[in-house]
């Protein structure tokens, strides 16, 4: 009897050792997102600090050839002549910075732009010139130095929090000499004030709300596959609305 027991013991062992292996081996469909996700959450944490405005990357396979997109350029064409968010007079021009660069996305560049003006004028009013320097060209960033310089120099600080961006519109795109050009008009709300040396409030209020309209210019090479390979946007002109 003790052997036939220990045999009936065996034999459950080894079907569930079987089982075991057939659902381990095997990914659900659940596993799979949540691997998406994880690598996405990983691809995002190793992004470079430096990026103004990253565009998306195909995939790659195993020989290191470029995966063919999933839309056609005439689907991306349709889509830019559509998009909202983009002025009739901007659209030719988005057109042609994405058949040299089909990677180009209007709506990522956008999303990007948006996060990049955020992290612009917050910088510059609390004077971190590093990060100004990662986002900016040489000339507007001497430009926004300068200015910072000289408010540091009387003494002056800046109180600021950044409320949100009401609206961010492409208004003019181009590509020359294989440097593309994209301009963007953003609304945003800021509170902000300054104050002088003693703490006086000499600009602004602190308890006040005000909508600021802004024109930036962010340009980017595509002249080569070597500058597409650098996603990296800078900003590189501003100005107020006429």
């Amino acid at each position: 009897m003790t052997d036939l027991f220990t045999l009936i013991s065996l034999i459950v062992a080894v079907v569930v050792v079987l089982k075991l292996r057939s659902v381990l081996g095997r990914r659900t469909g659940d596993e799979e997102a949540r691997i998406e996700r994880r690598t996405a959450r990983q691809g995002a944490a190793g992004a470079p600090g430096d990026n103004v405005v990253a565009l998306p990357r195909r995939d790659a396979d195993t020989s290191g050839a470029t995966i063919a997109p999933e839309v056609s350029q005439a689907d991306v064409e349709e889509r830019i002549k559509s998009m909202p968010g983009v002025e009739a007079a901007a659209r030719s021009g988005l057109v042609e910075i994405s058949r040299l660069d089909p990677q180009f996305e209007p709506e990522t560049f956008l999303r990007g732009a948006k996060q990049a003006y955020e992290m612009i004028v917050t910088a510059f009013a609390e004077g971190n010139r590093k990060l100004l320097n990662d986002l900016l060209s040489r000339e507007v960033y001497d430009g926004f130095e300068g200015a910072i310089a000289e408010r540091e120099a009387r003494g002056e600080q800046v109180d600021q929090s950044f409320v949100g961006i009401n609206s961010a519109d492409i208004s003019e795109a181009e590509l020359k000499g294989g440097i593309a050009s994209v301009t963007v008009r953003f609304v945003s709300e800021l509170i902000s004030a300054t104050r002088d040396k003693a703490g006086a409030i000499i600009n602004g209020d602190p308890q006040r709300i005000k909508e600021v309209t802004d024109i930036w210019t962010f340009s980017r090479d595509i002249s080569t596959a070597k500058a597409r390979a650098n996603p990296n946007w800078r900003l590189i002109a501003t100005q107020s609305p006429a």
